[in-house]
């Protein structure tokens, strides 16, 4: 069928419709790229803008968190070294602490243990006796009281004025009858250097005794 046209109008053809068709393609893609280009820019602008700061951000908190670790470390450390210290301290304030507790009971044992010997013949023999055994002095209880009760009956303050040790100057003197040089030469240590002390009397004249005659026990008559 052959086209007819309407007066006063005109009928576009396909190649008219593909014409107009392209041109509004070319248009859109115009509008496109002039728009899309704009906006890419600003972003990438952006984005490079602030890539820098939020990589500072990030350094940044590393290391704000290292430094803080770092303290938390160094903390703990002085924390453990005040306890270690104090704990030092204590210890040795709680050692010493037993140490002077145990010196105390054991010198109230020693004083416990220490005899009281008393102030007679009895008491003097029994704690010449202790000194003796300490000593390494030989001699009985009974062997010096049989030769204390020949020479002195007993009295400290015994003196003997006539026998050849008076006539030389040195007179026997004390319990057992011991002049000075005697006892000067076989005194104690330890015990009174008193040639009228009871005890230092009996043991310097067993010190004697035990030197002569082996023993104050061997001794029967004047030595």
């Amino acid at each position: 069928m052959s086209e007819t046209s309407t007066p006063g109008h005109s009928r576009l053809t396909k190649a008219h419709k593909l014409s107009i068709a392209g041109v509004a393609t070319l248009g859109a893609a115009a509008l496109a790229f002039s728009l899309v280009p704009a906006g890419s820019g600003e972003a990438q602008a952006t984005t490079v803008a602030a890539a820098p700061v939020a990589w500072a951000q990030v350094v940044e908190g590393v290391q704000a968190k290292a430094v803080q670790q770092h303290l938390t470390i160094q903390q703990v450390v002085a924390d453990k070294q005040a306890k270690d210290a104090a704990k030092a301290k204590a210890d040795a304030a709680a050692a010493a602490a037993k140490k002077d507790r145990e010196d105390k009971v054991a010198a109230s044992r020693s004083a416990t243990r220490t005899p009281v010997f008393a102030n007679n013949l009895d008491g003097w023999i029994k704690e010449a006796l202790s000194i003796m055994k300490k000593e390494g002095i030989p001699g009985t209880y009974a062997g010096i009281h049989k030769n204390i009760m020949r020479e002195s009956s007993g009295n400290p303050r015994a003196i003997n004025n006539w026998d050849i040790n008076a006539q030389n100057g040195i007179p026997s003197k004390g319990l057992l009858q011991v002049i000075q040089p005697t006892f000067a030469a076989y005194h104690v240590k330890g015990t009174k250097f008193d040639l009228y002390d009871p005890v230092a009397n009996i043991v310097a004249a067993c010190n004697y005794a035990a030197d002569r005659y082996g023993s104050m026990d061997n001794v029967s008559s004047a030595y």
